[in-house]
């Protein structure tokens, strides 16, 4: 007997079933959660049973599948949202205002104020520790700058790690001094570890508390799935994030699907523990919390002017750069990518390695490459931002995902302009590129570093301009824009893909029943700046064939 469907969909449905083109049906079949059947209407209907729920797509709706964020650090934003928020501060006064509301607040003079979001180049320059002095006196501070990479602390802060002007800049890090040579309040890289190694570590009980909340918050805008790259304070026992995902999906409670990477101190812990890239975290039997990658970092970022790159970084009239950063900062050196990566496959981890310069790239390729293939999860490079050309070929041809960030483009462009000079438009960025050598390339937020909001992130990849850049400003390198289709299959299924999920991404038969029901002008071409793909938000959004969000 044919199977009855319990839900059929009819409308304009993308599919995105082949390896190319829209896939466009008229309607699709659902049964336990997934995809029964997908095509003519009249084929679809004769699926119905007696107790098959229908529903119809309005003429100005479509559908496409969920979305996958494969790059977002969901615990952490989750925990920043009880933090203080400098990322809407537009000058140093008012997140110094800010800091001083936080300090207000605080009745234990031994508490750590944390909080994240501040820009120097928004402010106009490095902030000082003397600056959270004035306002937070006595106070221990810790605020991450907008990329996460520089440690904003105050002088208490500085006192308790010991760091004073005979303290030597770390390995894969910087302090950034005065001219006597005094610690001036801003930590790169590595640095930053000699401060927050001081900070309580958040427990998987806070972390359970919070991430609920964001958790539906995604779902709302499409979201049904997430690779979280790991919280910022290593957790080599295991005891926070990963505990909570477990937890939240064996209690019913995780809205999305998680996989949450590890970093390189807890690969012991994990093989004690028999964990392994894309195993269940916890008992839950829909699999919603799953172990992601090891996560290592090649380098730093354009913003903190730490990212590993080939030719020197454009110089800044009157901001001197520490010694040694000219070329940027390698966090972790090539010889160790290549060493942590091999410990990590050789007991099933894949690994995914942050890169940012062109530097970086080629090291976190050279040390991926003799890996592929070792566990279900793909090698990755994330943020793959400058790139020289000799490398692009090699995320193909090697299986490598490039998983990129366009969003960061919309802050990024006048940096990079700046920093990386011509450069910047000629190899920066280079999603058509890499699309055209055949990398599957998934598409993140990077949230907290940016917002979690997917739709500005896909309207970028195919714009390359913002509303929001000044007047006149031209598109970046407009000759690396995706277009729209492509744009939504790296949002859609190269996330799955690079996970080993050959059962999600798609809207064909057997694939799980995750739809996101849009305004049709969503996907109008040609994409223009400012326009509805950039502010998109579901009407609907299905997960295993439940509806699970509902807009206004």
């Amino acid at each position: 007997m044919t199977d009855r469907a319990e839900r059929i969909i009819t409308g304009r449905i993308a599919t995105l079933a082949g390896d190319s083109g829209w896939g466009w049906v008229e309607a699709v079949a659902l049964r336990a959660g997934r995809v029964l059947a997908a095509g003519r209407a009249t084929d679809i209907d004769n699926l119905a049973g007696p107790i098959t729920q229908r529903l119809d797509l309005a003429p100005d709706e479509v559908a496409i599948p969920g979305l996958t964020d494969a790059h977002i650090h969901l615990a952490d934003a989750a925990i920043g949202l009880h933090q203080v928020d400098l990322s809407t501060a537009p000058t140093l006064e008012e997140g110094l205002r800010r800091v001083a509301a936080a300090h207000a607040t605080l009745s234990d003079p031994d508490a750590w104020l944390l909080g994240q979001g501040w820009q120097a180049d928004r402010w106009g320059g490095w902030p000082l520790a003397a600056e959270l002095d004035r306002v937070a006196p006595r106070r221990r501070v810790a605020l991450w700058a907008h990329d996460h990479h520089a440690l904003w602390v105050s002088t208490r802060a500085l006192e308790a790690a010991g760091i004073g002007a005979g303290t030597a800049d770390p390995a894969g890090g910087a302090i950034r001094r005065d001219e006597a040579g005094a610690p001036s309040g801003v930590l790169h890289e590595a640095a930053s570890g000699l401060v927050m190694a001081l900070v309580p570590p958040t427990t998987a009980d806070e972390y359970a508390a919070a991430i609920p909340t964001l958790a539906r918050t995604l779902v709302g805008l499409g979201i049904v799935a997430v690779h979280d790259p790991g919280c910022l304070v290593p957790d080599a026992e295991l005891r926070g994030a990963l505990v909570a995902y477990a937890q939240l999906a064996d209690a019913g409670r995780l809205a999305l699907r998680v996989h949450a990477c590890l970093r390189q101190q807890a690969v012991d812990t994990a093989e004690r523990r028999g964990l392994r890239s894309g195993a269940l975290l916890g008992a839950d039997p829909e699999g919603r919390a799953r172990l992601g990658w090891q996560k290592l970092f090649a380098d730093g970022t354009l913003g903190s002017r730490t990212a590993a790159l080939l030719e020197p970084i454009e110089v800044e009239p009157g901001q001197p750069l520490p010694p040694g950063m000219e070329y940027g900062l390698f966090i972790t050196p090539p010889d160790a990518l290549a060493e942590l990566t091999a410990r990590a496959a050789a007991v099933g981890i894949a690994t995914q390695i942050h890169g940012i310069g062109d530097a970086a790239v080629r090291a976190a390729l050279d040390a991926l490459a003799p890996h592929a293939g070792a566990t279900p999860l793909m090698p990755r490079v994330e943020h793959v931002q400058l790139v020289h050309p000799d490398d692009i070929e090699r995320f193909g041809r090697h299986g490598i995902a490039a998983s990129v960030q366009p969003v960061h483009l919309r802050s990024d462009a006048a940096q990079a302009r700046l920093l990386w000079g011509s450069r910047a438009e000629r190899f920066g960025y280079v999603w058509r590129s890499l699309s055209a050598a055949g990398a599957i390339m998934p598409f993140g937020t990077d949230a907290p570093v940016e917002p979690i909001d997917p739709w500005p992130g896909l309207a970028m990849a195919v714009a390359r301009a913002d509303a929001s850049w000044a007047s006149g400003t031209a598109p970046f390198g407009p000759q690396e824009a995706v277009g729209l289709e492509r744009a939504i299959r790296s949002a859609c299924i190269d996330g799955p893909r690079s996970a080993g999920e050959t059962d999600r991404g798609r809207l064909s038969a057997g694939q799980r029943a995750d739809l996101v029901i849009l305004d049709a002008a969503v996907l109008r071409e040609p994409v223009a700046v400012g326009g509805p793909l950039g502010s998109a938000r579901p009407r609907r959004v299905l997960m295993d064939g439940l509806v699970v969000a509902e807009g206004a």
